[in-house]
């Protein structure tokens, strides 16, 4: 498929190959570091809560089709809301039985306000429909011929009328017009549901298009930009043109856009290791603001090339990637061709790792909105690695894991307000606001993909598990379980307890340390408070301790945190005097203000550790019986603690008695010991109920 660009007066074009590894590290202010994903979420958090457009009736009538193929066909100006044109919709029938009526949404008239739309007619393979019922924004064609099971059909739309302007959209409104270096720019934005508001849609996040086409008539010199790829620019009689754009691969329905104004165009190229050459089609409002973007539009081809290295080859490479600039007050990850106010570095690169996560491997849920925006956020951090310097990647950490855990003061201009709770996971999937969240699908996402790779502690196996997730479900959706499924194989054992913990549990932990050295031993005893015990009362995790001496050398030390209370016994090498202990050095942990301090007294209590064989058990995770093939030959009782410590089973075993009965367990992680009659632990291990 050949590239068609058109290019005018006033036009900038770039052959050759802008690569941000020639550039300088950015100079970022701390509000900088952060402010990918800050500006989106500000822009989301304004966004008024509504819930999602469709009755459940209406959903379950739409079901019976799979969408195949959007294309539009609209007239649209830079300087109005105001829509016309046709859509069209081919899809398959997979109901089972013939398929009498089509099922789709679309913004109703509102008589009020003068905005919202009339439907024309509703052509199916060729047929007029004999007429429509809409209830709200719910439409139900009746179709002139029953389409049979299994069998394909397309349905065209012919609408008009005006986008609704009240903020329903993630950032401000679905279809809107504003201008910016004054010029004026029309551009959509449908995330989460408002689709609707400018298109005939079926609003299904795990029903995507195989492909698409959004083609645009509108007044020269304005230029439409959209997916994929411009096949041709057509010339029409009144001075317009028509341009047509065109994309093979799959889409969901939020992320096929329009933007609309009279753009000056600059394309530059990526070239990432073992991929095709990949153009970077930019339209910007005018030249004044190229110039003064350019810098960091330039930094977009060291972007794909890096994450291509670390995740996979950018999903659309035989496409495109673009920006279309719009006053939208953050950025929205359109499929190959962003939409953005402006081109910060890490605003950016957010928004270009959304076209593997978000775009490529689309959340099948708005419960699981974190998959797109947790790593889009952490494709921050990535470009910052790569890209931003020394000290960049650090303070960005530290920022992020801030934000996770505070809300923002407009009193003092700080995140200084804690917030002790909150889940990634979203429980109420019809509210705006929560859905984008910047504290907790943003940042406390991040922060979550940030400790997997620190529970896997291997780099190689944590992009590897990015990449299988990205080859696995590629051009789908996925949910975290999946994610999860892919992260345990690369781990080799269950983390239920890891995503029930951050993922669906509230709160984090915070580790208060007492230490004491003697002689070549150093003893440390950590305790763990959490924020929300009510909800997740306890953190099963690694935590790492940089244990400073008075000759200015640092060793790291890494244990386990496995009970509220834990003990660590290490060596001091000879001759080295401890001076201090640092909790969570390098910020891999979101823990809360851990503390560090020396216990002269600690000795006394510390007790040798008691050699105990690790007793065999499986199948490991289990749900309702756990196996034991090495009994001691004497009886012994199990006894089965949680994580805080609290003992929720225990059971005499004996001869031929070597199961364990676990099916009245919560599901989650817990600790097994085997005590003999006079209370000699005999074993212990540890083992994950599901």
């Amino acid at each position: 498929m050949r590239l068609f660009y058109q290019f005018t007066a006033g036009l900038l074009f770039v052959a050759g190959v802008a690569r941000a590894q020639q550039l300088a590290a950015p100079r970022l202010s701390p509000a900088e570091l952060t402010l990918g994903g800050e500006k989106c979420a500000q822009a989301h958090i304004r966004a008024a809560a509504r819930t999602a457009t469709s009755s459940v009736r209406h959903r379950q009538k739409m079901d019976r089709y799979d969408v195949l193929w959007y294309k539009l066909d609209l007239n649209l100006e830079n300087t109005s809301r105001n829509v016309s044109g046709s859509g069209l919709i081919r899809a398959r029938n997979v109901s089972g039985q013939p398929l009498d009526s089509l099922a789709f949404e679309l913004f109703n008239r509102d008589a009020v306000n003068n905005w919202g739309y009339f439907i024309d007619s509703v052509v199916v393979d060729r047929r007029r429909s004999g007429g429509w019922r809409r209830a709200g924004h719910d439409v139900t064609a009746a179709l002139p011929q029953a389409v049979a099971a299994g069998a394909t059909f397309e349905a065209r739309i012919y609408y008009r009328g005006t986008a609704p302007h009240g903020g329903t959209a993630a950032i401000g409104n679905a279809l809107d017009t504003d201008s910016d270096y004054g010029v004026n720019v029309t551009w959509s934005l449908s995330e989460p549901f408002s689709a609707h508001e400018w298109f005939p849609v079926k609003q299904v996040l795990t029903d995507k298009a195989d492909s698409s086409a959004v083609w645009v008539t509108t007044t020269n010199p304005n230029k439409a930009g959209s997916n994929g790829v411009l096949r041709r620019v057509t010339p029409l009689s009144g001075n317009r043109s028509r341009y047509e754009w065109h994309s093979r691969k799959p889409i969901d329905y939020y992320l096929i856009s329009v933007a609309v104004a009279p753009y000056v165009e600059y394309v530059n190229y990526a070239n990432p290791v073992g991929g095709p050459r990949i153009p970077i089609v930019n339209y910007v409002y005018n030249q004044a603001a190229l110039n003064d973007f350019l810098p960091e539009i330039n930094r977009t081809p060291g972007f794909i090339e890096n994450y291509s290295s670390l995740v996979g080859l950018y999903p659309f490479a035989s496409e495109k990637y673009g920006h279309c600039t719009a006053p939208i007050g953050g950025g929205m990850e359109h499929q190959t061709m962003t939409t953005q106010d402006g081109f910060s570095f890490t605003l950016t690169a957010h928004e270009l790792f959304h076209q593997w996560f978000g775009d490529n491997v689309t959340c099948a849920s708005w419960e699981d909105i974190w998959l797109n925006e947790g790593f889009a956020s952490y494709g921050e951090y990535l470009s910052l690695v790569q890209f931003g310097g020394t000290a960049a990647p650090r303070q960005w950490l530290d920022l992020t894991f801030m934000q996770a855990q505070n809300n923002y003061n407009f009193n003092t201009n700080t995140y200084d307000q804690f917030q002790p709770g909150g889940s990634v996971r979203v429980p109420d999937t019809t509210n705006v606001g929560r859905i984008f969240s910047s504290r907790l699908t943003y940042k406390k996402g991040a922060a979550v993909i940030h400790m997997l790779r620190y529970l896997l502690n291997d780099d190689t196996k944590f992009f590897n598990a990015l990449r299988t997730y990205q080859s696995t479900y590629s051009g789908r959706t996925a949910r975290t379980r999946q994610l999860q499924q892919v992260f345990e194989q690369q781990a080799g054992r269950s983390l239920q307890y890891f995503f029930d913990q951050w993922y669906s549990g509230q709160g984090y932990p915070t580790f208060a340390v007492r230490w004491n050295q003697v002689g070549t031993n150093l003893y440390l005893r950590v305790n763990e408070t959490v924020s929300m015990p009510t909800v997740t009362p306890f953190f099963l995790t690694d935590v790492t301790y940089r244990v400073r001496y008075t000759n200015g050398q640092s060793t790291l030390l890494r244990a386990t945190q496995s009970q509220a209370s834990t003990d660590v016994i290490s060596t001091v090498p000879a001759g080295l005097t401890v001076a201090g202990i640092d909790v969570d050095p390098d910020q891999w942990v979101l823990d809360y203000s851990s503390t560090a301090a020396r216990d002269n007294t600690l000795i006394l209590a510390a007790r040798a550790p008691q050699a105990v064989a690790a007793l065999p058990a499986y199948p490991n995770p289990c749900h309702d019986v756990l196996q034991l093939p090495e009994l001691p030959p004497r009886a012994a009782t199990a006894e089965v603690t949680d994580l805080t410590g609290r003992v929720v089973l225990r059971q005499p075993l004996q001869g031929a008695a070597t199961q364990l009965r676990v099916q009245t367990l919560a599901p989650g992680l817990y600790h097994l010991s085997l005590r003999q009659a006079d209370g000699t632990l005999a074993g212990r291990t540890c083992f994950v109920k599901e």
